[in-house]
C-alpha cells in the first residue's frame, strides 16, 4: 500500500505530477490499482474520466502606432475572429462536449496595435472521438480568423499564428462491476450511512492510469465544496473526518484484491 503525493493536476500542470508516476516511476509496474484523493465530497465515486485538449493561441504581427500604422493586421481581430466563431459553435451535448476560453493576455499600451497577443482554450469531451472533431474545427477557426485579418489589413506584413499544445487528457472509464468501483461503493455506504452512491465522471489524476487500463477511481477527501473555479469558491468542513475515514478503508479494503 503505496501513499504518494503529486503535482500538476491543475490547469497547465496537465497531471505532471501522475505523469511521472506511471510514466517514469520504476514503482510503476507494482501499481495495479490506483486511488486519487482530489476535492471535497464524501458520497460519490469518479470511476470516469473526462478528457481533455487544451491549446495556448498566440498570434504575432509588427504591432505598431494605433493611427499612423492603421491597417497593419492586428493580432487582437484575428483572436477576436476566432473566439466569435467558436462562441456560435454547436457541440454535441449527449455525449456532452464542451469549450472554454479561460485566460487572455498581450498588447502594450492602449494606443499601440499588439504585436502579440495569446489566449488559452480548454476543450473537454466524453467521447474522445467527437473531442477530436472539436479540436480540429477549432484550429480551423485559428486559421480562417488569422486569413481573414490577414486580408483585410495587410500594411507591414502579416500575422503570424502559433498553436501549442500545453494540455492532453485521456478519457476512459472503469467497468461498473470491478472490484474498485465496488469496493468503493460498499465502503461509502458504510461509513457514509447512503443507499444511493453517485458514479460520476470527472477530470482528475486518474484519467491517466484508466488511461493505461489500470483500475483507479477518484474520491474526496470530506467535507464540502461549492462554487469550483469561480471566485467565490469555498469549503465547508464539517463532518471531513467522515471523509478521512472513508479514504483509509477504502484503502485497506482494497489491499490484497485481485
Amino acid at each position: 500500500l503505496i501513499f504518494m503525493a503529486t503535482v500538476g493536476e491543475e490547469g497547465r500542470g496537465d497531471l505532471r505530477g501522475v505523469k511521472h508516476l506511471f510514466l517514469k516511476n520504476p514503482l510503476r509496474e507494482r501499481i495495479d490499482m490506483f486511488v486519487s484523493v482530489d476535492g471535497a465530497s464524501d458520497n460519490d465515486v469518479i470511476d470516469q474520466a473526462l478528457g481533455s485538449r487544451r491549446y495556448r493561441i498566440t498570434y504575432r504581427g509588427t504591432g505598431g502606432h494605433s493611427w499612423g500604422a492603421f491597417g497593419t493586421p492586428n493580432p487582437g481581430f484575428a483572436m477576436a475572429r476566432t473566439l466569435v466563431k467558436l462562441a456560435e459553435l454547436e457541440v454535441s451535448k449527449n455525449p456532452k462536449q464542451s469549450y472554454n476560453v479561460g485566460v487572455l493576455g498581450g498588447g502594450t499600451s492602449i494606443n499601440s496595435i499588439p504585436a502579440e497577443v495569446w489566449m488559452e482554450i480548454d476543450l473537454r469531451g466524453e467521447d474522445i472521438d467527437i473531442l477530436k472533431e472539436t479540436e480540429e474545427t477549432f484550429l480551423r477557426f485559428v486559421d480562417e480568423g488569422v486569413a481573414r485579418e490577414n486580408e483585410v489589413r495587410s500594411l507591414n506584413g502579416p500575422l503570424r499564428v502559433e498553436k501549442e499544445l500545453v494540455g492532453d487528457r485521456p478519457a476512459g472509464e472503469v467497468p461498473v462491476d470491478s472490484p474498485i468501483v465496488q469496493t468503493a461503493v460498499e465502503v461509502t455506504r458504510l461509513v457514509v450511512g447512503v443507499d444511493d452512491v453517485s458514479l460520476v465522471r470527472s477530470s482528475t489524476d486518474s484519467n491517466l492510469p484508466i488511461s493505461l487500463g489500470i483500475p483507479a477511481i477518484t474520491i474526496g477527501g470530506g467535507g464540502e465544496g461549492a462554487d469550483a473555479h469561480a471566485p467565490a469558491e469555498g469549503f465547508d468542513s464539517t463532518d471531513w473526518e467522515r471523509g478521512i475515514h472513508r479514504v483509509l478503508v477504502i484503502a485497506v479494503a482494497l489491499v490484497g484484491l485481485p
